[in-house]
């Protein structure tokens, strides 16, 4: 792991690959795969550090995303700490993360089912034209965000 990532943060990206490895097989990824390649995370720096938990649920989509070649959904969005078990635990800081999200033109954002009473708490107007989906393991983010559809030059791994 390299760049401007925090202890947290680096926890997640471990979490993620150890969950990733102890469920290989259900999620369609064969384990000699981790025998043949290395994972190279890297968080650019800019100015500002990055760490916390939330992006446990999108660092474990994302590189299910890599060893799948499937594509994730557009104009998605997610956040979420992981345990090793694959459960979604609730974060911090919805309400400015579903500002930043409208401002991106997101449509769907994926959260553990214990944020929902943060969204219960943002008024209805700011909330329009936004899907929210209450998600308790890792199974239903992946049901959620990935498509069944390959990505382009999918590679054979």
């Amino acid at each position: 792991m390299t760049g401007n990532l925090g202890k947290v943060m680096k926890e997640s990206a471990t979490i993620a690959l150890e969950y990733i490895k102890s469920n290989a097989e259900k999620l369609g990824i064969n384990p000699d795969i981790f025998d043949s390649y290395n994972v190279h995370i890297h968080v650019p720096e800019g100015a500002t550090p990055k760490d916390g938990p939330s992006a446990g649920i999108t660092m474990l989509t994302s590189l299910v995303s890599l060893f799948t070649q499937r594509k994730v959904k557009k104009s998605i969005a997610m956040t979420g700490e992981i345990t090793l078990r694959g459960k979604v635990l609730p974060v911090g800081g919805i309400k400015e993360k579903i500002l930043a999200a409208k401002r991106a033109r997101i449509k769907e954002i994926l959260l553990c089912e214990d944020n929902k009473s943060d969204i219960d708490e943002i008024k209805p107007e700011y909330l329009k034209g936004l899907t929210f989906h209450y998600v308790k393991d890792m199974s239903d983010v992946l049901e959620l965000a990935l498509t069944k559809e390959k990505v382009k030059n999918a590679k054979k791994l």
